[in-house]
């Protein structure tokens, strides 16, 4: 099991910026790809992020290259979205996904295995 608690939503002006964060634990972590993905209203659920967690190596959704950053720390087991020049089209339920045990990386919400419950950020124009 992999437990994943979201924190660092809220209320933006648009042009601002918020840092999620992702807490982490359970066993076989480290071996698992971590990823952000956000579902607004009415939308399906979208990729925004990835990250190994051993290498670093990171992917991002092209529409948000430059302004989203993954990150992580592996001494506090915690998952970093740092969102900038926020829009109000980037409102959205953002939710925090631990993919499958030493599989590839994957765009796809189908290869990540467990979610965490997600936090609201909402950007006013």
């Amino acid at each position: 099991q992999v437990q994943l608690v979201e924190s660092g939503g809220g209320l933006v002006q648009a042009g601002g910026s918020l840092r999620l964060s992702c807490a982490a634990s359970g066993r076989t972590f480290s071996t698992r790809t971590m990823g952000w993905f956000r579902q607004a209203p009415g939308k399906e659920r979208e990729f925004v992020a990835a990250i190994n967690w051993v290498s670093g190596s990171t992917d991002y959704a092209d529409s948000l290259k430059g302004r989203f950053t993954i990150s992580r720390d592996n001494a506090k087991n915690t998952l970093y979205l740092q969102m900038n020049s926020l829009k109000p089209e980037d409102t959205a339920v953002y939710y925090c996904a631990a993919g499958t045990p030493m599989a590839t990386m994957t765009r796809s919400p189908f290869g990540y295995e467990y979610w965490g419950r997600g936090t609201q950020v909402t950007v006013s124009s």
